[in-house]
């Protein structure tokens, strides 16, 4: 069951930091004093003239800074130069207001604690045998009394997850809802007083501006810091299961562990929610690696689907259309069928079976847009909400005619077992993406729209 709390109509969209200051400060330096160098008279012993210089590397390691320091030979003697200079500013908490531009140090100082870093555990039986497993991401608050936003595919599966703060502390979370679609969850924790971070705009985000995450990479090394710059704006990346979502694309390093991070941009706002990385995996041993590929979800995708599930649990409004679909092979298209998605079932009652869908259709539009595999159709279908009305245009047995459709509400799975923790707010088989638009196996003039192998979650 979802828990209480989830029902408050929080205002996490312009939700502004604390002063308080970060656990990232830099402690003020002292200054040092220059060492000048001493002639020194040395006996023609190397040995000798070993000792001189470690004493004077070990001098040099503890004064840090400032000075120089002598090396003598037997003929001439030669001077290391070193720096002198004495940071004259420490890095302060920013006061985010979406005007001033920070350094990568006081975002960082600002909203470590913001950020988290999740492991989520779950247990599966194998052979009669329990076998635990635990999965890392990252995750940041967004309220101030708990909510912690992270992606989906961090917490999925998942029966336990905890959070754990830059101060060591650590606490239990609560799956509020997700998204899979959008490969988006909310958390809950029992604290409050915590900082948030400040939301921004991602449609005002610039190819070239420069960006930074904080995340847990590797699971290890938590709160680390990495920047970089957006690459490209509306990637379209199409999972190896035929799913596809908008990105962000950058440069910035994400590996396994960064997902569920924010991606902040120089004002210190929010702009994306790090998720996905290029790997070489589905290429041979002999390709070059590949780097810098890395992606974000644009935080303006997902405000309204977060605000939704902090109040409800779940997404409203969502468009149901109540069938299951394939894309249509190569080969079927050889012989005159039209590329398109092909509909394996129609779930009795939905909206799809009220227009006069029915199974072995082949969907080729939905109103202007043309519908060529299933994940077409995914993606044309979340362009609408539950009530909209949409002009379907499908092919059988030869004819091409138009139903028109108006779109069910998508509803949680009353399935899901309400007494774990990490509950989800799962869909039926049109949403999820391991069986959306899946086959029932009963066709074999269709196949999945798989496109690309090499994309992975970055956590």
């Amino acid at each position: 069951m979802y828990q209480d709390d989830h029902n408050q109509n929080t205002n996490w969209n312009s939700s502004q930091p604390n002063s308080t200051p970060g656990w990232g400060n830099s402690p003020s330096t002292d200054p040092i004093q220059d060492m000048q160098p001493v002639p020194v008279k040395i006996k023609k012993r190397w040995p000798g003239v070993v000792a001189l210089c470690l004493v004077c590397a070990l001098l040099g390691g503890a004064a840090g800074v400032g000075g120089s320091l002598l090396v003598s030979g037997n003929a001439s003697s030669s001077v290391l130069n070193v720096s002198d200079r004495v940071p004259t500013t420490s890095v302060a908490v920013a006061n985010v207001d979406g005007q001033t531009e920070y350094t990568l140090s006081e975002i960082y100082d600002t909203y470590v604690n913001s950020c988290v870093a999740i492991q989520a555990g779950s247990t599966t039986n194998i052979w009669g045998q329990e076998v635990s497993t635990a999965s890392s991401g990252s995750g940041f608050v967004i309220t101030s009394d708990g909510y912690i936003l992270t992606n989906y595919h961090v917490i999925e599966g998942a029966s336990s997850i905890s959070v754990l703060f830059n101060d060591g502390s650590k606490y239990d979370a609560t799956l509020i809802g997700s998204e899979e679609e959008n490969d988006i969850a909310v958390l809950k924790i029992d604290a409050t007083g915590l900082t948030p971070v400040v939301i921004g705009d991602s449609s005002q985000a610039e190819v070239g501006e420069t960006v930074c995450t904080i995340g847990n990479p590797l699971g290890e090394l938590t709160f680390s810091l990495t920047d970089g710059v957006v690459s490209a704006l509306n990637r379209t990346v199409t999972y190896s299961d035929g799913s596809s979502i908008n990105m962000i694309q950058t440069n910035c390093t994400i590996n396994s562990g960064n997902s569920g991070g924010p991606l902040f941009n120089t004002y210190g706002e929010v702009i994306g929610i790090t998720s996905a990385k290029y790997s070489s995996s589905s290429y041979s041993s002999s390709s070059a690696s590949i780097e810098g590929l890395g992606f974000a979800i644009p935080i303006n995708d997902v405000t309204d689907a977060v605000t939704s599930i902090m109040e409800n649990g779940y997404v409203t409004g969502k468009a149901y259309l109540g069938i299951s679909v394939g894309s249509v092979s190569s080969e079927a298209q050889n012989y005159g069928v039209p590329s398109g998605a092909y509909v394996a079932s129609v779930t009795s009652g939905s909206c799809a079976e009220t227009a006069g869908i029915q199974k072995g259709d082949i969907i080729t539009k939905v109103d202007d847009t043309t519908i060529t595999s299933s994940s077409d159709l995914s993606a044309a279908k979340n362009k609408y909400k539950a009530g909209d009305t949409a002009t379907f245009t499908i092919y059988r047995d030869g004819q091409t005619l138009t139903v028109s459709v108006t779109f069910d509400e998508e509803q949680p799975d009353s399935s899901t077992d309400s007494s774990s923790s990490s509950d989800s707010s799962s869909s039926d088989s049109e949403n999820s993406s391991s069986n959306y638009y899946g086959s029932d196996g009963s066709s074999s003039d269709y196949t999945f729209n798989t496109p690309f192998g090499q994309f992975s979650y970055g956590g």
